[in-house]
């Protein structure tokens, strides 16, 4: 690569949003698209093999390993924090979920100052998107580059979930993404025959030979380059630069998106001037308003073999199953483990799900970081829209170094009565006839838990994230937002963020749907295209 380069887009983060901008800025010949990934290609057949997740949440390649700050509400313990380090980001090594959200979530992101992104504004973009092996619908859209589709293999102990919690009382839900997102179910997942479609197999893959797309992998931005008011381009680690004839769009997620604006001199003057930084835009809201779906999990092990397991034998026979995969798109591979799941109100909800369910048919201890042998199935509970906000700052200067992240989980006590009755419900589904026929003992916690004061203590103790940090660069017009309505930084020229940094506040549900329409949606600001996308049936598109 030689010393300096110009293109007219410059996308820093090769992850579920840059991939999609890359596709769509490119298709017009007459723009040059860099593409710009930390990490290295996604070569990987465990991120194509579905059941890989197992080895690429804890493993290091693909994966950049984070931790939080102490937390308080958590006995001061600081969580892992898995971020994809890949092309595709994280959607190379998450568990394939397709889940957009509550249509109330996004009409409250409207409610809030950002004109343009309600749910009737967005929906076009997730059709625009989805790929659903089904076809079309008043639902869903079959045309789309992201593949989604049912799980090919599914487990006894996940179709026993399933069952269990429709005699706790829960409606069976087919689609978490139609009329209705309450329910339970299996999810539908972005996989096609059976392998794992990442927002790079959906949307670079097929079109990385254009003559007017470069894509650098292991090229980390360490700053951006500014003239006057105007950012003007990227200066890598090793000192090379990419300049920017029109824009920079900044895709690096919700970590290191504000990492870099602060790194650059975009964020609260006096948190700059600590670290020796010069300011270039006093913007006191990056780094702030950082939220995520805090997970609490229960592990039982099994008393018969219909999970997955870590002990080595079981591991074996399951590795024996590859040829099935490569050959067939079948098998116990093609399984994504967090298979089934679902979402329930609590007593605080207001009419939308404020609870979500993971039915996961391994038994899982800190992401896989922790191996027990034997078979088993976890059920985690997590309250999808936490009241407390957190922050990421700096270490130090040195882009090398990792931010500190500190969500404040549970600073908020409404925060901790959902996740005490999120745990209540997944506690009961695990009590069910249906489950019980597998249950041979309580793994985490150690018995089943009633009182208040335990659930209270099992909960600071054991809880952790289900990886959907978003809100460090908040989209909005109040002196704490960072973008505007058009994704463009605030008092910056040739500066736009999109990823899920920009979200004003969590989406009930899965983050990396709601990401990839929100680029879609960017690719068309960018473009200067004045509206949506059209498809049939749009009117009558509602969640309820």
């Amino acid at each position: 690569m030689p010393r300096q380069m110009v293109f007219d887009y410059v996308i820093v983060g090769g992850g579920s949003a840059g991939c999609v901008l890359a596709n769509r800025l490119s298709a017009d010949e007459q723009h040059r698209v860099c593409l710009l990934e930390a990490g290295p290609v996604d070569r990987s057949l465990l991120i194509s093999i579905p059941a890989g997740i197992g080895y690429l949440l804890p493993g290091k390649r693909y994966n950049l390993h984070h931790y939080t700050e102490p937390q308080q509400q958590l006995n001061g313990r600081r969580l892992f924090w898995p971020r994809g380090r890949t092309l595709g980001g994280s959607s190379s090594i998450n568990a394939m979920l397709y889940i957009r959200g509550s249509g109330a979530d996004y009409d409250a992101w409207e409610a809030a100052g950002n004109p343009g992104w309600g749910w009737r504004d967005l929906l076009p973009y997730f059709l625009m998107s989805e790929g659903n092996e089904h076809g079309s619908d008043a639902h869903h859209s079959g045309y789309g580059p992201l593949a989604v589709s049912d799980l090919k293999w599914k487990t006894k102990a996940g179709i026993a979930f399933v069952r269990a919690a429709q005699s706790a009382g829960h409606r069976l839900n087919n689609d978490f993404n139609g009329s209705q997102q309450n329910g339970v179910g299996f999810y539908q997942v972005t996989q096609k025959h059976g392998r794992r479609c990442s927002s790079a197999a959906a949307y670079l893959h097929p079109v990385k030979s254009r003559p007017n797309l470069s894509v650098f992998t292991r090229s980390q931005a360490a700053r951006l380059l500014f003239k006057g008011d105007r950012v003007t381009g990227v200066e890598l680690l090793n000192g090379k630069r990419i300049l920017a004839n029109k824009e920079v769009l900044l895709c690096a997620g919700a970590i290191q998106s504000p990492q870099l604006l602060l790194l650059s001199g975009i964020g609260p003057e006096a948190e700059l001037k600590k670290h020796g930084i010069v300011p270039q835009a006093h913007l006191p809201g990056v780094g702030g308003n950082l939220q995520d779906h805090l997970d609490i999990t229960q592990v039982v092990e099994a008393s018969q073999p219909v999970t997955f397991s870590d002990s080595l034998w079981p591991k074996i026979l399951t590795a024996l199953r590859l040829p099935e995969f490569l050959f067939a798109n079948r098998g116990p591979l093609t399984n994504n483990v967090a298979e089934a799941g679902g979402f329930a109100c609590s007593s605080r909800a207001g009419g939308q799900p404020d609870i979500q369910f993971h039915f996961s048919s391994a038994p899982l201890f800190e992401h896989g970081l922790k191996k027990f042998g034997g078979y088993g199935y976890s059920l985690h509970a997590c309250a999808l829209r936490p009241r407390s906000r957190g922050e990421i700052t700096l270490a130090n200067r040195d882009p090398r170094s990792q931010p500190l992240i500190q969500p404040n989980y549970l600073s908020d006590p409404e925060d901790m009565a959902v996740m005490m009755e999120a745990f209540e419900m997944a506690r009961d589904i695990l009590l069910t006839s249906g489950l019980q026929q597998y249950h041979k003992h309580w793994w985490s916690p150690e018995k089943s838990l009633r009182s208040k004061v335990s659930i209270k203590r099992f909960i600071r103790s054991r809880a952790e994230t289900i990886y959907h940090p978003v809100g460090t660069c908040k989209m909005g017009s109040d002196e704490l937002a960072v973008v505007d309505s058009q994704l463009k930084v605030h008092g910056v020229d040739g500066l736009r963020v999109v990823d899920a940094s920009i979200m004003p506040t969590l989406i009930s549900g899965n983050t990396n749907a709601p990401v990839i329409a929100i680029a879609e949606k960017a690719a068309d600001l960018i473009l200067g295209k004045q509206s949506a996308p059209q498809f049939v049936h749009t009117e009558v598109l509602e969640t309820e």
